[in-house]
């Protein structure tokens, strides 16, 4: 039986259409996400995750010349974060 890759799983999923029971679905077993994946999480854009990435307020790991970054610090950047309103 061939193994399913974590990219074949995620390319039927429509990231403009995203739900927030199917969005806790997805990244309740994932450790490390993509930066499209990183973006659905955080609710954010991919270039609002490259931005982030750039002023070093999010660090990211590079593979295979792919960016990856892990859900707990995706997590500890909104808890740690501070309103500012406008």
């Amino acid at each position: 039986m061939k193994a399913l890759s974590a990219s074949y799983i995620y390319e039927s999923i429509d990231y403009n259409k995203s739900s927030s029971k199917n969005d806790d679905v997805i990244f309740d077993n994932l450790i490390w996400l993509t930066t499209k994946e990183a973006a659905v999480y955080l609710r954010r854009s991919v270039n609002a995750i490259h931005t982030l990435v750039s002023r070093r307020k999010l660090r990211a790991r590079k593979f295979s010349n792919r960016l990856y970054f892990k859900r707990d610090e995706l997590d500890h950047l909104i808890e740690t974060s501070e309103f500012r309103g406008g």
